[in-house]
């Protein structure tokens, strides 16, 4: 009596793994991981992908077309944009994520403890938070700028304290969410103390939403940042941050069309990628399709 054959179970169940991985992947997301990959690239290693010096002065070459020698074309310095936008994702990046790092830190602090406390020291806190609202992240801009002077630490706090209220309004609503939910009121039932269940269920579950924030409010910070650089109110001149050449370009905009088009494309592909990220990990985290 012949054996029965004998089925490979290992390989097969690695491939079906592997073409169900790649057929999840839409070509929209693979791209905003592209482009966010290049930008990172370009922030920690500008020199291996830049042409050449951001800083390198040339007024023979001044506000030249892109041509095959500056594919993006060349400043009123003469100086080669693309090799200023590769270098400004640096310092944009470098805003972004610590003006989101400093909101986020004011939001969890505000959201938490709204959340964990009650009626009273949640309606102060609320009521602090409409008043931070009622100031734009412009106004809080002009008013750092006028008391510290303008630069790079004052556009981050500027950015992170205006954009800090909708983050901590978003996680006070999750922190009193998980604890008014059914397995939050079943480990007091258990008898297990309030920090313990502070600690092991609330915090951990209403942080789950972090990641999102985090990745939707870098590219949110950098559009605030680079905003408020075209209008004078952040990083100066010659620095290659996006915003900066902004402002730098706006006075030929009629003749050189490329200062103002090819970083402005930048800060908006780079925002749209991480959107797409952000919301791609949101629906990972709900359990959605992505």
């Amino acid at each position: 009596m012949s054996a029965a054959p004998i089925t490979p179970v290992g390989p097969a169940t690695t491939r079906v793994d592997v073409s169900g991985a790649l057929r999840g992947v839409r070509p929209g997301l693979a791209l905003a991981f592209a482009i966010v990959g290049f930008f990172v690239v370009s922030a920690l290693l500008p020199a291996l992908l830049a042409p050449y010096d951001p800083f390198d002065v040339n007024l023979r070459d001044a506000l030249q077309a892109p041509t095959l020698a500056h594919p993006l074309g060349t400043d009123q310095s003469g100086r080669d944009v693309l090799s200023r936008v590769i270098y400004g994702a640096r310092e944009s990046l470098y805003i972004g994520l610590a003006a989101t790092a400093l909101s986020l830190t004011i939001a969890l602090v505000l959201g938490v403890a709204a959340g964990l406390s009650g009626k009273f020291t949640d309606g102060v806190i609320n009521r602090f938070i409409e008043v931070l609202f009622a100031f734009p992240v412009l106004l809080l801009a002009l008013l750092f700028v006028t008391v510290f002077g303008a630069g790079t630490t004052t556009l981050i706090v500027a950015v992170g304290v205006g954009t800090a209220p909708g983050y901590a309004r978003m996680i006070r609503g999750q922190v009193l969410a998980v604890k008014n939910s059914g397995y939050v009121e079943a480990a007091g039932a258990l008898g297990h103390s309030y920090p313990r269940i502070v600690r092991r269920h609330i915090l951990p579950n209403a942080m789950r939403p972090l990641v999102v924030l985090l990745t939707l409010g870098v590219g949110q910070a950098i559009v605030w940042a680079s905003g408020l650089a075209f209008l004078g109110l952040g990083v100066a001149p010659p620095s290659p941050e996006w915003g900066a050449q902004l402002d730098a370009g706006r006075t030929y905009i009629t003749q050189a069309w490329w200062l103002e088009v090819m970083p402005g494309l930048a800060i908006v592909w780079f925002a749209l990628a991480l959107t797409a990220i952000g919301r791609w990990i949101q629906q990972r985290l709900e359990g959605g399709q992505r």
